[in-house]
């Protein structure tokens, strides 16, 4: 999906080269059944955040 996403010209990622193009979960996300369900089964979770530019 990233891959994808990255891809298009009108869409800039705003997550830093350091995280590998995935955002830190926002603090004003609230933690979600599914998220919280596939973290304890040990599964990762990653937020995608790109800018229409």
């Amino acid at each position: 999906m990233l891959e994808i996403i990255d891809a298009k010209p009108l869409l800039r990622n705003t997550a830093s080269a350091e995280r590998h193009g995935y955002a830190p979960r926002p603090d004003d996300r609230p933690l979600t059944k599914f998220e919280n369900r596939g973290a304890k089964l040990g599964h990762g979770v990653w937020d995608t955040v790109f800018k229409r530019i």
